[in-house]
């Protein structure tokens, strides 16, 4: 039996759930963006108003202003986005076990087991949730109906805001490949860079290209967007509340060159810091504890770690306190071959701002703004690729070869 795969993405959700209570605004160009007090602040979502200029996500404010003067900035509340991602979220639990969010505003459905309610017609049931999201909580969702998970998604991104878009086996040839390769699941700017220069555009481009020859350009990579493209996708929809927090978090790398200098040693850890704060936020955890390891070019390890002075997922804080436990272990002009950076004693990220807003210190304003820099940072990656922003520490000499 061919399965019924749902994508809901709840459309332009930060600025939609801003303006729920605000409806005097909604027929006004809007903007979240993360510091509105700044020129360079960065816009992290905006209204179909606002996309009409061609207000941008990601874009700076001075940037959004000068398309659109008349833009109205709004702050940024992402615990009340989390909130009413969990309800949405229990809403399409009404209707399948098979729920898997993807970022807070996006989820896949498995819905095969619940289409004999709909006549056995997916269209029908993404039209349901539609109504039932528009008159329970205000807001909107475009639906893509497909028979796996990358189809289901260009669905939901083809026709935008409050709609519905069936992607049948069928349809492959006529509605996706003509698509920009750009359009694909997990196909960011590098990769599009990589293929066309073979002439790889289109969807239909990638699917008519030789898969080995793909493999070799991109690693494995290359192989799964050739089954991506050919509608081969076979991965199953999670089931729901399958999450479980992780017990710790860590980012290694091995280095083509030795560090020998406290800049690059201290580099390198910023970088696994940035990268270690970005899981923890994602996870909505923080940790009390930090651990080093140093990998020396005799595979001879050095193993340190330090309590947090205040539970953090922040990447400024996991570096300085990295720099800490470096200064006490690591002999300067000493070679190091590999780092590895772990977050450990971990627990919510609610539970622990709750503990520490019980005893609010000098620098609480300074860690609200390294929140939202932080949280614009994850925004960005979100739509953009990990890859595509990164903390101001320069990365050390000797490109990594691999991650730990």
């Amino acid at each position: 039996m061919e399965r019924t795969i749902l994508h809901c993405d709840l459309n332009c959700f930060y600025a939609s759930v801003e303006l729920r209570d605000r409806p005097e605004l909604r027929h006004l160009p809007v903007a979240v963006c993360g510091d509105p007090t700044s020129r360079h602040g960065i816009i992290l979502a905006k209204n179909e108003p606002a996309k009409s200029f061609g207000v941008q996500t990601a874009e700076t404010i001075w940037q959004a202003k000068r398309k659109c003067p008349g833009l109205l900035l709004l702050p940024p509340h992402h615990r009340e986005y989390r909130r009413v991602s969990k309800l949405v979220n229990a809403l399409y639990q009404e209707y399948t076990d098979r729920v898997e969010p993807f970022g807070v505003d996006e989820s896949w459905l498995d819905v095969t087991g619940a289409l004999h309610l709909f006549g056995g017609d997916g269209r029908a049931l993404a039209d349901e949730l539609r109504r039932r999201v528009r008159e329970e909580f205000g807001l909107t969702i475009s639906v893509g109906v497909s028979f796996n998970k990358v189809f289901a998604k260009l669905g939901s991104d083809y026709k935008k805001p409050d709609a519905t878009t069936v992607i049948a086996r069928e349809d492959m040839e006529r509605m996706v490949w003509p698509l920009p390769v750009g359009a694909l699941l997990f196909v960011g700017r590098a990769t599009q860079r990589a293929l066309e220069p073979y002439g790889v555009r289109t969807i239909g481009d990638l699917a008519a290209f030789d898969p080995n020859s793909l493999e070799t350009l991109l690693g494995k990579l290359g192989r799964q967007l050739h089954e991506y493209a050919n509608g081969l996708d076979a991965e199953p929809v999670a089931p729901a509340n399958s999450w479980a927090p992780p017990k710790s978090v860590g980012s290694g790398l091995t280095f083509s060159k030795n560090l020998t200098t406290w800049e690059e040693v201290k580099g390198g850890a910023a970088l696994l810091a940035d990268r270690v704060a970005m899981e923890l936020r994602k996870n909505a955890m923080v940790c009390r504890t930090l651990q080093i390891t140093l990998r020396d070019p005799n595979f001879k390890d050095i193993c340190r770690q330090r309590p947090m002075p205040q539970p953090s997922q922040f990447a400024r804080e996991l570096t300085r306190e990295a720099g800490e436990i470096l200064r006490a272990c690591w002999r300067p002009g000493s070679p190091v071959r590999a780092l590895t950076l772990t977050a450990q004693n971990l627990c919510p990220q609610e539970e622990a701002w709750e503990q520490v807003s019980l005893f609010p210190g000098p620098d609480a304003a300074a860690r609200e703004k390294q929140a939202r820099l932080e949280g614009a940072m994850d925004s960005i990656r979100a739509r953009y690729g990990d890859k595509s922003i990164t903390m101001g520490t320069p990365a050390p000499r000797g490109t990594p070869e691999e991650d730990q």
